[in-house]
């Protein structure tokens, strides 16, 4: 349990911390609000998952 506990503190401390940084420190990145620029931020969480997804089914042993 107390294994569980300390998950889910580490996830909301980063997850505050997160949040203060995009709240705080969002508005001084020069990123236009571009069509581009949306897409991309909406679709490269999904890419880095996969990918990483992909890269760790090429590691593990074929199961036959």
């Amino acid at each position: 349990m107390d294994n569980q506990t300390g998950f889910i503190l580490k996830v909301l401390v980063i997850s505050a911390a997160l949040s203060v940084l995009i709240k705080y420190g969002g508005p001084n990145l020069a990123v236009g609000a571009t069509p581009i620029n949306a897409l991309m931020l909406v679709f490269l969480p999904t890419l880095i998952l996969a990918l990483a997804l992909w890269w760790r089914s090429q590691k593990q042993p074929q199961q036959n």
